[in-house]
């Protein structure tokens, strides 16, 4: 099995061929990033990729960016998935993460929701990987293994810092079986967060040597059943952000750390990670 690593632009401010080409210098597989909604937005970003050989992984939302509005219903957010999926055929991306739903449904209407939303995947020929995420449907391990009983066609791309900061703890208690989750993980998305937030200030601070270790233990599960399943290649993308995501010292507001620096450093980390467990 092989590791395809990607570049998330969140927090990006530069031009998008300077990101493009920084991609391609640091031999990663492509972008990961959100799906633009203008037709010159995609044919922009096409012709990006194209210039120098990446692929892409679309990010998208449904019923607003990262939080969902809470007056959206199910059925507005499929309709927001259905033009959302729509769109992302002029990018062909290798498949589409997406953000859905909303933490405060009752469980019977997650169910239904999501069995709709891979109607629609197959209704576009689109892979759909749910991304577990805070305010979102999956905001919680344990609601996810619900909805997974009742769905289990679904798959996930598994941001497990969400469900450190929702739960308060590492999950890495005999108590927490997440095999069902790991045997339908897709994709990771690979930033470390700890018990009181979504973001150590850095991955490699020994403070943090535990969480980072549950992380990778995490990521390692996903790859052992990867390879299990048959996968050729696994996919990852280092995304530590912005956003009240990194550290600001307080009064001057300055960043404790460089967050392409931060990314890069994922990238080498696991990289060699993943050379451990499965060869160069």
């Amino acid at each position: 099995m092989r590791l395809d690593l990607f570049r998330s632009l969140w927090g990006y401010r530069g031009e998008l061929r300077a990101a493009c080409e920084a991609v391609r210098a640091a031999g990663l597989a492509g972008i990961e990033t959100r799906l633009p909604l203008d037709p010159d937005g995609r044919a922009a970003l096409a012709a990006q990729l194209a210039d120098h050989g990446l692929d892409y992984i679309a990010a998208c939302f449904t019923s607003g960016i990262v939080l969902p509005d809470q007056r959206a219903t199910p059925a507005r957010h499929l309709d927001d998935l259905d033009r959302l999926l729509a769109a992302a055929a002029d990018l062909s991306p290798r498949f589409v993460n997406v953000l859905a739903g909303n933490d405060r449904w009752p469980l019977a209407a997650q169910v239904e929701f999501f069995g709709r939303a891979l109607e629609l995947a197959t209704k576009h020929g689109q892979m759909c990987s749910f991304e577990t995420h805070r305010a979102r449907s999956l905001y919680s391990p344990w609601v996810t293994l619900d909805l997974i009983r009742q769905v289990p066609d679904l798959r996930f791309t598994s941001d497990i810092s969400h469900w450190v900061v929702v739960c308060e703890r590492l999950l890495d208690d005999a108590a927490d079986d997440l095999a069902p989750f790991v045997s339908r993980v897709h994709h990771i998305q690979a930033r470390v967060g700890y018990d009181q937030g979504p973001q150590v200030p850095h991955p490699a601070a020994p403070e943090y040597a535990a969480a980072l270790a549950f992380h990778e233990a995490h990521w390692a599960a996903v790859w052992r059943s990867q390879a299990e399943r048959g996968y050729p290649v696994t996919t990852m993308t280092p995304e530590f952000g912005p956003d009240g995501y990194l550290h600001h010292l307080p009064f001057t507001d300055a960043p404790i750390a460089d967050l392409a620096q931060l990314n890069a450093w994922m990238v080498d980390a696991q990289r060699a990670h993943f050379a451990r467990r499965f060869g160069a």
